[in-house]
């Protein structure tokens, strides 16, 4: 593990140590997992997108003209 320094304004640190210390953790414990479940959900959601997009079957309409988008009014 490496160490990083960090500037947070003092709201932020308030919170981060207030959090802390409701999980019994460190600051610097809850931060870096805080970083590491941003990092998963980003990998997560980009895996996803890349696998959606590869899967040319949902692009398909089966030889059928695509619906056509009419303006609507939502005001």
């Amino acid at each position: 593990m490496k160490n990083v320094t960090i500037t947070v304004e003092d709201a932020t640190l308030e919170w981060v140590r207030i959090e802390a210390a409701r999980r019994n953790t460190s600051v610097s414990r809850l931060v870096g997992e805080m970083l590491t479940d941003k990092m998963q959900h980003d990998d997560a959601y980009a895996r996803a997108q890349r696998d959606w997009v590869a899967d040319t079957s949902s692009f398909s309409s089966c030889g059928k003209a695509y619906p056509v988008r009419g303006s609507q009014d939502h005001g």
